[in-house]
């Protein structure tokens, strides 16, 4: 009796060994099945309305095709292979709202699906919105002169006197203060996220550039700063010789800004290291124009009454322009074209490559510290004496 016990104990236990063997490889098959099933991933998870991604999915039919869409709208169409994987470029649409959109793929053959999400952000990045301070947002797709009148206000922020011109990126607003402050605040309710204090007052706009917030400081500080953009901390600091009034660029891994010493900077975005610098004439020299960056030309006004175009990679002079007065207005560059304003109430349409005058107006009674804008065919500035706000357009157009 106690043979055929232990036998009946032996077998019951050989049992449950097998069951748990069996259960033990069933989810290991399942979790095999599992990661094997319909997925798809994003070459970018964030960016603005016309961006190119790339879609790599796999875990489908094979040889089927699959369409992609964005939301609703079909953005493109690609065929698996053998294995079942695919891979398809696609362009997020133009009419893609500030906001989370899902992006589906789906085998026409098998009725696989598989999704990721999209962040689409309109930023305002640095001043005049990018680097070639052109003051305009060619994303933009929620306001428009038909809804505009509607804005209400959503949410303000007490700090000192502000001259700063906030930058907006990465669902936050970056903005310098009277009081010596750079402030990171959220986009969308205002609440405080960090503020970094520099040791002089911030006339300056900041720039953000991957993951980066450039900012300059006046007297008595003199430097540029860069800070990491998420936590606030300082990431390096360049001290020049003079105020910073001026707003930094930031292209092809180079900040650029200009100095009350008279100088243009090029940093190396990491390190803060000079790279090369610009002295400009010395009749009332200060430089208050912010510069502008494009196809490796970095254009900056001076007190000197010039506009300067240097080689951005070594800082050579490429050309100047003389203007009847100081130039504060900061440049924008469109299309091959330089437009500045001067204190002798003249705005300048200069070629970009040569420096040739193409273009100019004089308002009535002078003085332009304003800077231009450049949208939609139209060329935007004020004036200081006249207190007129211009537009010009070519004829034939509305």
């Amino acid at each position: 009796m106690r043979s055929a016990s232990r036998s009946r104990l032996g077998l019951l236990l050989l049992l449950l060994l097998v069951f748990a063997s069996g259960l033990g490889l069933y989810t290991s098959l399942r979790g095999v099945a599992q990661a094997a099933g319909p997925h798809i991933g994003l070459s970018q998870k964030v960016g603005p309305p016309t961006t190119s991604v790339q879609v790599n999915g796999a875990g489908f039919g094979h040889s089927e095709t699959v369409l992609v869409d964005v939301d609703t709208t079909q953005v493109g169409a690609a065929t698996t292979d053998a294995t079942g994987k695919f891979a398809a470029r696609i362009t997020v649409p133009k009419t893609a709202l500030p906001g989370t959109h899902t992006v589906r793929a789906t085998g026409q053959s098998s009725r696989l699906t598989a999704l990721a999400l999209f962040l689409v952000q309109t930023d305002w990045a640095q001043f005049h919105f990018g680097p070639h301070l052109t003051g305009y947002n060619p994303y933009e797709n929620v306001l428009t002169p038909s809804n505009v009148s509607a804005l209400t206000l959503d949410w303000s922020y007490t700090t000192g006197s502000i001259q700063s011109s906030p930058a907006v990126a990465g669902g936050v607003v970056y903005v310098g203060s009277m009081d010596d402050k750079l402030y990171a605040l959220d986009a969308v309710t205002g609440t405080h996220k960090w503020s970094y204090a520099t040791g002089g007052y911030i006339y300056s706009s900041p720039a953000v550039a991957n993951g980066v917030v450039y900012v300059g400081s006046a007297y008595p500080d003199l430097k540029l700063y860069a800070l990491d953009a998420v936590t606030g901390a300082l990431k390096w600091s360049y001290a020049t010789g003079g105020y910073i009034d001026s707003s930094p660029a930031v292209a092809n891994g180079v900040v650029y800004v200009d100095s009350g010493d008279l100088k243009l900077y090029a940093l190396d975005v990491v390190t803060g290291t000079l790279k090369w610098s610009y002295t400009t004439g010395s009749y009332r020299s200060y430089i208050y124009s912010s510069p502008a960056v494009a196809n490796g030309v970095v254009y900056v006004g001076s007190t000197d009454a010039k506009l300067y175009a240097l080689d951005a990679v070594t800082g050579a002079l490429k050309w100047s322009y003389a203007t009847g007065d100081v130039i504060q207005s900061s440049p924008a560059v469109a299309n091959g074209v330089v437009y500045v304003g001067s204190w002798d109430g003249g705005l300048y349409a200069l070629d970009a490559v040569t420096g040739a005058l193409k273009w100019s107006y004089f308002t009535r009674r002078g003085v332009i510290q304003s800077s231009p804008a450049v949208a939609n065919g139209v060329v935007y500035i004020g004036s200081t004496d006249d207190h007129n706000v211009y537009a010009f357009h070519l004829p034939g157009m509305s």
